[in-house]
């Protein structure tokens, strides 16, 4: 299946697309978060889908993040080794984990807001996964169960405040508006193999990344199963699995976005989202 939100932001309803349609879900009565994945939602959305005539959906309609806010975000960094080397890091041994704060959460098509005194706002497509169950001390060989689904995600970064203002990288990844997700949701099944996921990004229609997932440094059973000796995952929660070479902050010189400029990113099978940016007033 694939999960949508959709109408005003903090208002957003649910909603499926099917056969790329997009129809509205609301009278299921849950919205897409820990309670739903927790209770076996999916399977009880998909068996609401079969009983009931849905309305569909106006195609000119807002489309929110496709999860209700999730109690954390996990990010991943320097995943790619290419990535790592554009910013002149070394590839690490072991999984680099910090977080994004939820009040970054966007929709997919919605203005990312450089933040007051921002110099150095920055761009970077990502897989996320999506927890679909309580996870905690998860062995690698069964991490993939623990799994709902992925979605599309830009970890807009600030790069001054991520790394020249001290302390973690946390300052520079949580402002507001810098983490559209979507357009929607795709249960794990309807990615055949995340492994090996094109995932790319444009500003103003020029090409900035282009990778692929079968280029991580850790895989997907290998994050999920070391986040979890850290920290308990809980469902609904994201794993954002880091990004391939391309950001700004890698070329020479480096290049940060302005007002006016135009982000445009998709993920083979994830879809496609598009975000301006505005200043911050």
């Amino acid at each position: 299946m694939k999960l949508i939100r959709f109408g005003e932001p903090g208002k957003e309803k649910t909603g499926v697309i099917v056969n790329d349609k997009k129809y509205d879900t609301s009278a299921f009565g849950e919205d897409y978060g820990e309670a739903f994945f927790e209770t076996d939602g999916l399977n009880r959305l998909s068996y609401f889908i079969e009983d009931n005539l849905l309305t569909e959906i106006p195609v000119d309609a807002r489309l929110g993040c496709p999860l209700a806010r999730p109690s954390k975000i996990v990010c991943i960094g320097l995943n790619y080794v290419d990535h790592a080397r554009e910013t002149n890091a070394t590839p690490p041994t072991e999984p680099v984990i910090f977080m994004k704060s939820t009040t970054a959460i966007t929709g997919p098509n919605d203005n990312i807001v450089i933040p007051k005194n921002s110099v150095k706002t920055d761009w970077e497509v990502e897989l996320a996964v999506v927890i679909g169950k309580k996870a905690s001390y998860v062995d690698e060989a069964d991490a993939m169960d623990y799994i709902a689904g992925y979605v599309l995600h830009n970890d807009v970064s600030e790069r001054e405040f991520q790394l020249e203002r001290g302390g973690t990288w946390d300052k520079g990844k949580g402002c507001d508006t810098f983490a559209p997700i979507g357009p929607f949701f795709a249960t794990a099944d309807e990615i055949a193999d995340p492994h090996n996921l094109r995932l790319w990004l444009k500003v103003n229609g020029k090409i900035m990344q282009d990778g692929t997932t079968a280029n991580f440094i850790f895989n997907l059973p290998t994050l999920v199963s070391y986040t979890s000796q850290f920290m308990t995952l809980l469902p609904g929660d994201i794993i954002s699995t880091g990004t391939p070479a391309g950001v700004g902050l890698g070329m020479k010189p480096p290049f940060y976005l302005k007002a006016g400029d135009v982000v445009e990113l998709g993920i083979d099978g994830l879809g496609e989202a598009r975000q301006v940016l505005v200043d911050w007033v």
